[in-house]
């Protein structure tokens, strides 16, 4: 499985990276990166025919469990995907902008 620490992570999203957030959405909800799209963990094979096929797309959970699993997921599923280390908990603890609310965007 490929894995990015946030560092590396913030950078790209900062120019635009394609995220999926495969936490639940209630979790979602609570707080998740900016831009982040809704995929949860039990319905990604559902969501794989709308993410693009044209670049990489960043993986995030709460913590990095979640999104390893999601990326090997994709990965055999021919999808450019990268875990992001750490997960929205170490985002957030890091001081990064956390966004929260309803308007989860669905993947």
């Amino acid at each position: 499985m490929r894995e990015v620490d946030l560092n590396v992570f913030a950078a790209k999203l900062a120019n635009g990276a394609f995220v999926i957030d495969v936490r639940e959405p209630d979790e979602y909800r609570a707080g998740h990166v900016p831009g982040a799209h809704l995929a949860p963990l039990s319905t990604l094979d559902a969501a794989v025919s709308a993410l693009p096929g044209d670049r990489t797309v960043y993986v995030i959970c709460a913590s990095g469990n979640r999104s390893g699993r999601a990326t090997e997921h994709l990965q055999a599923r021919g999808v450019d995907a990268v875990s992001v280390a750490g997960g929205t908990a170490a985002w957030a603890r890091a001081g990064r902008p956390i966004d929260r609310g309803a308007a989860a965007e669905t993947a």
